[in-house]
């Protein structure tokens, strides 16, 4: 259900619009989704993609944001277990989801996203320390760590963007993506410099992939936000194994 949630959130956040109320409904033509069409993947295949009253074909957005946020879930169960950990990580997973899939269609992230997601994830953390002195998602002792990829994560980001607006002379990233940069760096400690590595490679291989197919032009504007929250997953579930074959290349040399 939690996927079905983090639908209404890409969807109405935009608009400015409650997540809380009212009840689910079509967005052509209005009528209030029942509960039993609203269970996450078997409802979108039992009535075949289209909504029950009009028929207006569901977009495959919502099954797809269903499918993957369950997978990542249990992903993060396989690796925290019963924790609070696990309770992070599934905040964090959830963010990302909304983040990626808001900046996507509209190009941007929402300071009502981020914001309360920084007051909670600081709040946690700090609890977490009181009782447990790790950093919960990569098991790092330290409480200076969260502080240090905080900053690492919004700083970086914003020399980025400055210097890149110098450069090409229009706006490269926005606010938005600052935000998220300086957010994943909370959760990930230094391990915030890997998620940006991957960040930028996944979205040089997609800016690349476009142009080549001429959905975009050369200095048309594509989402940073979805490449960082992917670098930001990648380095959640394999930030460790990646560092480990990293300085494994180094002793062979």
């Amino acid at each position: 259900m939690v996927g079905s949630f983090l639908n209404v959130c890409v969807y109405r956040i935009p608009l400015k619009e409650s997540i809380i109320k009212p009840p689910s409904k079509c967005p052509k033509c209005k009528k209030l989704i029942k509960p039993w069409d609203n269970i996450p993947l078997v409802s979108y295949l039992i009535l075949g993609g289209k909504c029950r009253h009009c028929k207006e074909p569901i977009s495959f957005q919502y099954p797809f944001i269903e499918l993957i946020t369950g997978m990542l879930f249990a992903f993060a169960f396989l690796k925290f277990g019963l924790s609070l950990s696990l309770l992070l990580g599934l905040f964090y997973i959830s963010v990302l989801t909304v983040v990626t899939f808001i900046d996507i269609k509209h190009l941007i992230i929402p300071n009502k996203i981020m914001y309360p997601a920084f007051i909670f994830t600081v709040v946690f953390v700090l609890i977490n320390f009181i009782y447990n002195q790790t950093l919960p998602l990569i098991g790092i002792k330290s409480p200076f760590l969260p502080i240090a990829g905080f900053l690492a994560g919004g700083i970086f980001l914003f020399i980025v963007t400055v210097v890149g607006e110098k450069v090409f002379k229009q706006e490269v990233m926005g606010g938005g993506d600052i935000k998220l940069a300086a957010f994943l760096g909370i959760f990930l400690g230094w391990y915030i410099l890997l998620a940006l590595f991957l960040g930028f490679l996944f979205g040089s291989t997609v800016g690349v992939i476009l142009v080549l197919l001429k959905r975009k032009g050369r200095r048309d504007l594509i989402p940073f936000g979805p490449s960082l929250a992917l670098g930001g997953i990648v380095t959640l579930f394999f930030g460790l194994k990646i560092y480990e074959f990293y300085v494994g290349l180094w002793m062979i040399q």
